[in-house]
């Protein structure tokens, strides 16, 4: 005589659907985060082989192919900029400026906001460029 055992009733969750919405969630927020910084103004740098990392807290000027100036996503005009400068690193304890300029860019534009750095009070300015 064959005694019929206690049948084992499994009670565990479905967890189908709870791994379906999270891998919704991460593709959701994986396609709205941006992973690259954006510029406001579009810089072609150029290219260097020698050259480190820049710190990511540092005042930084832009000088677009146009000659506009931007700092602090902020145009600001060529005659102001020493001004603007000067209240900028007032408030801050690091006072070098980076420089990034489009490669297009004459010099003569380059050097005057290098002169207005300087005679802001910047310590140090620093010139970003690409790696090749």
């Amino acid at each position: 005589m064959q005694f019929e055992g206690c049948r084992r009733v499994s009670k565990a969750f479905d967890l189908t659907p709870i791994i379906d919405m999270v891998f919704l969630l991460l593709i959701f927020f994986m396609l709205t985060s941006h992973f690259v910084r954006e510029e406001t103004l579009p810089v072609e740098l150029p290219e260097a082989s020698s050259g480190s990392e820049a710190p990511q807290d540092r005042l930084e000027v832009v000088v677009s192919r146009e000659g506009h100036i931007l700092l602090h996503e902020h145009i600001v005009e060529k005659d102001t900029l020493g001004e603007v400068l000067r209240e900028e690193l007032a408030k801050r304890s690091d006072k070098n400026v980076q420089l990034r300029g489009d490669r297009e860019v004459p010099l003569s534009e380059l050097v005057s906001v290098l002169d207005a750095a300087r005679a802001a009070g910047a310590s140090g300015v620093d010139i970003l460029t690409e790696q090749p």
